[in-house]
C-alpha cells in the first residue's frame, strides 16, 4: 500500500499586507485573507486524496505573532485532518521562531511538531517502513548547516528528511542553514522536503529533493501560480511527486504596448485585452495584475498627468471582466516629442529634456535620493522593503527608474489641457 503525503512550506498565515491594504482596501482584505484560503486548500487537498500526512517544512506563521485568531484557525484546520486520520509533521523555520503563539497553541495529537534537536519517528504503513526526520530553527537565525545535525537514516526504512534551509543563496531571501544540494542527495535520505525558498523547484539527482515554494503569493515580487507537492512512495520504494494549484490568487506582470493608441479609449482597451487574456490562462480563482504600460505615444503627457484616472478606469474594466484586479499601473511611455527634432516650438518638451540629462548626469542628486530611499527602508518593517529591489543591483535600478519618472510626472502636470503636444 502506497504511503502519500501532502509536502508545503512558506504559507506565512495571516502575513501583514500594509502596502497594499493602502492602495486598495477590497484588494487588501483579498491577498491578506488568501494565505488562510490557501491552508483550507492543503487541508481539502488532502482530504480529497485521502493521503497519510502532511508535512509542513517551515514559516507556517510570518514572525511576531500574537493573534489568537490566528492560532484558532490553525487549530481548526488541523482538527479536521486528525478526525480524518492524517497525521501532519512540521518544523519551525526562520519566522516561526519568531513567533509568540508557537509555544501557547494547543493542538491535536496527531500534529508532531520537531523541536530544535534532531528527531527521527518509525512508522510502518503497510509493508512500508517510513520514518520522518525532523530539525526547527531554535532561534530566528541558522547560520551554519543543519545537515550534519541530523540523526543517520535508518536502514531498511524510506528516510524523509524535512529541513528550512536557503540552500546554496537565492535572490531576495537571506542565508539560513545553507548546504549544498549535492549533499542532500549524497545523505542517505530519500526524499528531502525543504522550506524558505518561495520560488518552487525540484534538485536532480539521486535522490527527491523538491523546494515546493510558497502555497500562496502575497505580492508581485511572488508572482505566479503557487502550489503544493502531492508525493507518493510506492511499494517497490520508488518516489513519484505531483504539483497541485493552491494559490488563491495569483500575481501576475503584464505589459501593454500603447505605441499604437491615438485615444484615451485605445489604452483602455488594450488593458482590458490584456487583462481578459490573462485571466483566461490564469488558473488561481483571481487574478491580480501590475501592468506596465510602454510605448512612444502622443497621449505619454495626459496618462501620467491623469494617472488616478487611468486607474479606476483600468480597475472597472478589471471588475467587469470578473474576479480580476488591477494592484498597480506602471508608466513607462515615452512621449513622441522626444524623437523630434530641435525645432520642437514647446517649451515644457524643452524642459524635459533638460531634466533627464541633468538629474541622470547629476551624481549628487542621485546620492541624495538614494540616502532618502535608504532611510526610508530602514523605518520600514522587512515585509514592506521590497518595492525597492532584493538585491544591490535591484536597489540601484529602482533609484534610476524613480529619478526619470518623477521628472515625467513633474513635466506632465505642468501640462494643463489646453498644452496638449499636437
Amino acid at each position: 500500500m502506497p504511503f502519500r503525503f501532502i509536502h508545503t512550506a512558506d504559507i506565512h498565515l495571516d502575513s501583514p499586507l500594509r502596502s497594499l491594504s493602502l492602495r486598495d482596501p477590497d484588494l487588501g482584505l483579498l491577498i491578506g485573507d488568501a494565505t488562510r484560503q490557501a491552508l483550507v486548500a492543503i487541508v481539502d487537498l488532502c482530504l480529497e486524496e485521502q493521503v497519510n500526512a502532511l508535512v509542513i517544512a517551515g514559516d507556517l506563521y510570518d514572525g511576531d505573532q500574537t493573534s489568537m485568531k490566528t492560532a484558532r484557525f490553525l487549530a481548526t484546520q488541523m482538527q479536521r485532518l486528525h478526525e480524518a486520520g492524517i497525521s501532519v509533521y512540521t518544523i519551525r523555520g526562520n519566522h516561526d521562531a519568531l513567533s509568540k503563539i508557537t509555544q501557547e497553541l494547543v493542538l491535536p495529537p496527531s500534529i508532531k511538531i520537531f523541536g530544535a534537536r534532531a528527531e527521527a519517528i518509525e512508522l510502518q504503513h503497510g509493508g512500508l517502513a517510513i520514518a520522518m526526520h525532523g530539525l526547527s530553527f531554535g532561534k530566528p537565525q541558522a547560520p551554519e548547516s543543519l545537515l550534519p545535525k541530523f540523526k543517520q537514516p535508518v536502514a531498511g526504512a524510506v528516510n524523509i528528511g524535512i529541513m528550512h534551509t536557503s540552500l546554496a543563496g537565492a535572490p531576495g531571501h537571506d542565508a539560513y542553514a545553507p548546504c549544498n544540494v549535492a549533499d542532500l542527495h549524497t545523505s542517505g535520505f530519500d526524499y528531502w522536503a525543504l522550506g524558505h525558498i518561495h520560488l518552487r523547484s525540484q534538485h536532480v539527482g539521486a535522490k527527491t529533493v523538491i523546494m515546493p515554494g510558497m502555497p500562496q503569493g502575497r505580492d508581485i515580487n511572488e508572482a505566479g501560480e503557487k502550489s503544493v507537492s502531492l508525493v507518493t512512495v510506492g511499494d517497490d520504494r520508488s518516489i513519484s511527486v505531483e504539483e497541485r494549484l493552491t494559490s488563491i490568487a495569483q500575481f501576475e506582470r503584464l505589459t501593454v504596448d500603447v505605441t499604437t493608441a491615438r485615444e484615451w479609449r485605445d489604452v483602455i482597451t488594450a488593458i482590458e485585452t490584456a487583462l481578459a487574456g490573462q485571466r483566461d490562462k490564469t488558473r488561481s480563482d483571481h487574478l491580480v495584475g501590475r501592468l506596465k504600460l510602454t510605448g512612444n505615444t502622443t497621449l505619454a503627457w495626459q496618462l501620467r498627468r491623469d494617472a488616478d484616472l487611468l486607474q479606476a478606469e483600468a480597475e472597472q474594466r478589471a471588475q467587469g471582466i470578473g474576479r480580476t484586479w488591477v494592484e498597480k499601473i506602471e508608466l513607462a511611455v515615452r512621449p513622441l516629442d522626444e524623437t523630434a527634432t530641435a525645432t520642437t516650438a514647446d517649451p515644457l518638451v524643452e524642459l524635459g529634456h533638460l531634466m533627464h540629462a541633468d538629474v541622470m548626469t547629476s551624481h549628487g542628486f542621485r546620492e541624495d535620493v538614494r540616502q532618502m530611499i535608504k532611510d526610508l527602508l530602514d523605518d520600514l518593517p522587512p515585509e514592506s522593503r521590497k518595492f525597492a529591489g532584493n538585491s544591490e543591483v535591484e536597489f540601484e535600478t529602482f533609484i534610476d527608474e524613480l529619478m526619470t519618472q518623477s521628472g515625467d510626472d513633474i513635466i506632465a502636470r505642468l501640462k494643463s489641457p489646453g498644452r496638449e503636444t499636437q
